[in-house]
């Protein structure tokens, strides 16, 4: 590489963060086709505030059934997969 530094005439200059000027270069961003690069949010379901709260993926088919029983005996489908896991820990004991 010969001695000559192409970079070193650059200096390092503030950019200006007022709100018209962040707008301003956002409108001009958009207009030549580049979108948003602020951080999205992780996807898929949000975590539940309720600790060791259960999200299961099942067949559809189950997931009516569990549903219909749940609303048949006026409890949320939580508190009936709950009693399921009593009555399975109650059959299972070593």
């Amino acid at each position: 590489m010969s001695g000559s530094n192409r970079l070193a005439g650059l200096k390092a200059r503030p950019k200006d963060t007022t709100v018209e000027e962040v707008r301003r270069v956002d409108e001009v961003g958009e207009a030549r086709g580049f979108l948003d690069r602020t951080p999205r949010k992780k996807p898929g379901r949000k975590p539940s505030p309720r600790t060791y709260q259960l999200h299961p993926k099942v067949f559809p088919e189950v997931g009516e059934a569990i549903a219909t029983e749940a609303e048949r005996l006026g409890v949320t489908q939580g508190q009936l997969v709950e009693k399921m896991w009593d009555l399975y820990k109650s059959s299972h004991i070593d």
